[in-house]
């Protein structure tokens, strides 16, 4: 993205309380260009411009018809997904509260509640066209715990997308540095075409956080059959 228009550094005016993390946060906000144009152009986050960066270079938001999003809140994903194909059918579920969006279902719910898989099937309302997934577990401050606890939430969403995709879908979901671990890209491998990891540009460079994304998947007959597919490695 450009950085004309960002116009001179903006400081924190009520500092006095603060802890030096909430202010070097807050500072890191008002001088964030992407912060600038979500609220210019109606997002409820600056994560919205990572699913723009990521459906621009990969497009698997081209003709899907039915979408699911775990972990929805704010909502600036879904958000993304109703501008770009504005009849598609989204179900979103979070643990947080999120405010209403048009033509959006939101459930609020834990996704590793057993009961929510079934529940986001009978919202949708047949297969899902694209599973998306940016949850990520609440940090402990240990990178590996972190990462591990972050990463059984994608393994949970890969599983749920398994059984929800029709032939042919696909599963974008946020993974930490590094990105999937041998064991999961093996998996992603084994029921989709193409998988290849992205840290699309609105992503701060200090995040750790990385994407997979994975197109064209292979059916659950077809992986049951063990029939080949014609897999392609990350990038």
């Amino acid at each position: 993205m450009s950085k004309a228009g960002q116009g001179p550094r903006q400081r924190v005016k009520t500092a006095k309380g603060r802890k030096n993390s909430s202010i070097m946060w807050l500072q890191r906000q008002l001088n964030d260009p992407y912060v600038r144009r979500a609220q210019a152009d109606g997002f409820r986050s600056r994560a919205a411009y990572k699913l723009t960066e990521l459906d621009e270079r990969f497009g698997f938001l081209k003709g899907v018809d039915r979408v699911i999003d775990l972990g929805i809140a704010p909502g600036g994903w879904a958000q993304v997904v109703r501008r770009r194909v504005p009849r598609a059918r989204v179900v979103g579920i979070d643990l947080l509260p999120t405010d209403p969006i048009d033509g959006v279902i939101i459930l609020e719910m834990d996704f590793m509640n057993e009961a929510a898989p079934a529940k986001l099937r009978e919202a949708l309302e047949g297969t899902a066209d694209l599973v998306l997934s940016d949850m990520a577990a609440n940090t402990v401050g240990h990178p590996q715990t972190d990462h591990l606890r972050t990463m059984g939430l994608v393994e949970a969403a890969l599983e749920f997308a398994i059984e929800v995709l029709r032939p042919g879908g696909a599963f974008v979901a946020k993974v930490l540095a590094g990105g999937a671990d041998n064991a999961l890209v093996a998996e992603l491998k084994r029921h989709f075409t193409a998988v290849k990891h992205a840290k699309p540009p609105a992503s701060r460079k200090s995040s750790s956080e990385w994407y997979v994304v994975a197109q064209g998947f292979k059916g659950r007959a077809t992986i049951r059959s063990g029939r080949p597919g014609d897999d392609e490695t990350e990038e």
